[in-house]
């Protein structure tokens, strides 16, 4: 044991620390002050409106009045009280989460195997079936909508959710191709191979290998597809025309209108219209950056 600790000791380069502490120990190094001033205007400029919302539930229309940007004094909570009593909230509400939740789904098991058939296989027109799906990140859904809304008036799917879900997962498609491609091209070659060795045929290596490794480019998608179908709102507002049927969005638009006079209690209704897609941003924030990180990576 002493001869060994001896040859490592001669290997070490002088000046060298003898353990991690050394290293631990090292000061670090901060940043450009400038850059800190500019992130934290950032951030400020980003959640000042936020807060403005969520406090201003809490005041009354003659605080609001008196002193926009004040403190509630008072609080008040009978505005949010108010609202969470609301059938209307809770009906918009549960059609709000039946679309986020079904476009979800539809964006990620397809996406997925679109994703699939791209980066582990080899046919003509690969090359150009991955750029019209990076082509459609650049064609918003504002320039289609009017199209769009022929079609799906066409199919019989105006006023009801059905035809709000499906344009919503035709439009999550491209995001979603490009993050998870990188991911499946990844995977090596050997553990497809080594699982057909083993038996495993196209469709079980796809749920047994490939659905765990690719994980966090999964959940990243599936995040940014629940909350960019949670906050949609031009959509439902061609498709959609009875109140039944409105989501959050929509309804955020008719209670405003209709209590245009009540300003505290209209703030209270926004927040809490945004807040489900703002705490699920906050809670799997993390696994979003990770997962466009490895895309980066793939």
């Amino acid at each position: 044991m002493s001869a060994t600790t001896a040859s490592w000791s001669s290997v070490r380069e002088p000046g060298a620390p003898t353990g991690g502490r050394g290293n631990r120990d090292k000061p670090k190094k901060w940043g450009n002050p400038a850059t800190y001033f500019v992130a934290l205007l950032f951030i400020a400029v980003c959640i000042a409106p936020v807060l403005y919302i969520v406090v201003g539930g809490f005041r009354t229309n003659s605080q609001i009045t008196t002193s926009p940007a004040g403190l509630p004094r008072p609080w008040v909570t009978g505005n949010y009280l108010n609202v969470l009593s609301s059938n209307t909230f809770w009906g918009e509400f549960a059609n709000s989460t039946i679309v986020a939740l079904a476009s979800t789904i539809g964006i990620v098991v397809l996406g997925l195997m679109v994703s699939f058939v791209i980066a582990r296989y080899d046919f003509k027109l690969k090359g150009a079936m991955y750029s019209l799906f990076a082509a459609g990140l650049m064609f918003p859904l504002v320039i289609a909508i009017t199209p769009l809304y022929i079609m799906i008036k066409d199919l019989g799917l105006v006023d009801s959710l059905f035809g709000v879900i499906v344009p919503q997962i035709a439009f999550g498609l491209p995001t979603t191709v490009i993050i998870l491609v990188p991911f499946l091209r990844a995977i090596p070659k050997e553990i497809e191979e080594a699982a057909a060795i083993d038996g495993a045929s196209r469709l079980g290596f796809f749920f047994r290998m490939v659905l765990p490794l690719s994980g966090p480019g999964v959940v990243t998608v599936g995040i940014l597809a629940f909350i960019g179908s949670w906050n949609n709102y031009v959509l439902p507002l061609y498709i959609l025309d009875s109140q039944a049927n409105f989501t959050l969005p929509l309804g955020v638009q008719a209670f405003s209108s209709q209590y245009s006079e009540d300003t505290a209690k209209v703030l209270a209704f926004t927040s809490l219209a945004m807040l489900p897609a703002l705490i699920f941003f906050s809670v799997f924030e993390k696994r979003i950056v990770g997962g466009l990180t490895g895309a980066v990576k793939g």
